[in-house]
């Protein structure tokens, strides 16, 4: 569900930013919010310190799975030292790519850079650390703005990759002259894009818009924007991921879209309703994968920070990591499931739950096993997930 907007010219973006940050979300679907921490964890989106010590200990022992999705990792295109950035003033994004004027080469810049972090910490080679901050530093110096009907989407996918990048090398290398320009890139060119989130379109978006919001709250250490965005991650959960306590049909997400056939409307045509069905579910899976993905990786931030968020969400994430998981894997769907046919495609999205849920915490998650195994080592979408095998197989941090 795309739609076409005017552009405002920042500085009028940034007023009206200001003149909305107290805005409440969609009626109906406020919960409350919760503090942000006192202090900061750092590095502390995605991935902690501990979580990286933990891998790079795996890989230089050779262990398995982590040495097989670190070589991965290392053979991609991402960790090549010769990549050259390709920055660009204004990112223009339409529907499905179409216009694409640096929407691929932004988000795979961004995956580079975070690539080369990873690799900088398990590696301690500093070629890796400097070609990071040569990558973000051709950014920061140069966009402005991001464009078209995709902008916000755009802006959530690169927004949501750029601060684990630039965690890692903040707070575990020295000599990062732009750092502050690369902070003011992130405050001003992307959290006003993302914080106000996106209450009617697929809740893909809004989740994505979400985890850029939050991680670039760690990044800043803005408490504010980091209250925004579990709020609106609080009120899109139930909005996105049905459990049959909600009721007969699930949570509407506010905007105009409230009564039961707005919702089933909303929910694709779907008005049989399971455990871990997702609003986008009978749109297809790869979308899907987007929203569960987002869902783990603000979740999981926000353990590093000291909020635990997955407590809260436990039986909506299992119930949907194992309702995907589960077709996914080739069973037959029901006809009162989407009709009978369901478009496949999850994508690399289950190492990051499956191990919060299943290792850490010790549900019993068979079908998302299942999968996450098949998939090892999970690589990349090429849009803002990436290496999770590596990063989160068993890591008990």
């Amino acid at each position: 569900m795309l739609h076409t907007r005017r552009r405002m010219p920042l500085t009028l973006a940034l007023i009206a930013l200001l003149g909305t940050a107290l805005a409440v979300v969609p009626a109906g679907t406020e919960r409350r919010a919760e503090a942000a921490p006192a202090t900061f964890a750092h590095p502390g989106v995605l991935v902690s310190r501990a979580q990286l010590d933990f891998v790079r200990g795996k890989v230089n022992s050779n262990a398995q799975p982590w040495r097989q999705a670190y070589d991965q990792m290392m053979g991609s295109r991402y960790a090549s030292l010769t990549r050259a950035p390709k920055p660009r003033a204004v990112v223009e994004c339409g529907s499905y790519s179409n216009p694409n004027l640096g929407c691929t080469d932004e988000r795979e810049d961004a995956i580079a850079a975070y690539t080369m972090a990873l690799a900088w910490y398990i590696t301690r080679d500093n070629r890796y650390a400097d070609k990071a901050i040569q990558i973000m530093d051709a950014w920061s110096a140069v966009i402005v703005d991001h464009t078209n009907s995709n902008a916000p989407l755009q802006t959530a996918w690169a927004g949501s990759t750029w601060p684990r990048a630039a965690e890692i090398i903040r707070y575990t290398y020295t000599g990062w002259p732009n750092v502050n320009r690369f902070a003011t890139m992130l405050r001003n060119v992307y959290l006003p894009e993302v914080i106000n989130g996106n209450t009617t379109s697929n809740g893909n978006w809004d989740l994505s818009m979400n985890e850029a919001t939050l991680g670039i709250a760690v990044f800043l250490e803005d408490r504010s924007a980091y209250d925004r965005a579990v709020t609106r991650f609080r009120n899109r959960m139930r909005a996105y991921f049905y459990l049959a306590t909600d009721g007969s049909v699930p949570y509407g997400p506010g905007g105009g879209i409230d009564t039961p056939s707005e919702i089933i409307n909303y929910w694709q045509g779907q008005s049989t309703f399971v455990d871990g069905l997702s609003q986008e579910t009978c749109r297809d899976f790869t979308h899907t994968g987007y929203g569960i993905s987002s869902a783990t990786h603000i979740a999981e931030t926000s353990r590093i920070q000291g909020q635990d968020l997955y407590p809260e969400f436990t039986d909506r994430l299992r119930h949907a990591l194992g309702l995907h998981s589960k077709y996914q894997l080739g069973t037959a769907p029901p006809s009162w499931l989407c009709g009978g046919s369901l478009h496949l495609g999850l994508g690399p999205i289950t190492e990051v739950g499956f191990n919060a849920l299943n290792f850490r915490l010790g549900i019993g998650m068979t079908n998302t096993q299942t999968l996450t195994l098949n998939q090892r080592p999970a690589g990349t979408n090429n849009l803002f997930v990436a290496w999770e095998t590596l990063t989160h197989a068993a890591n008990p941090n």
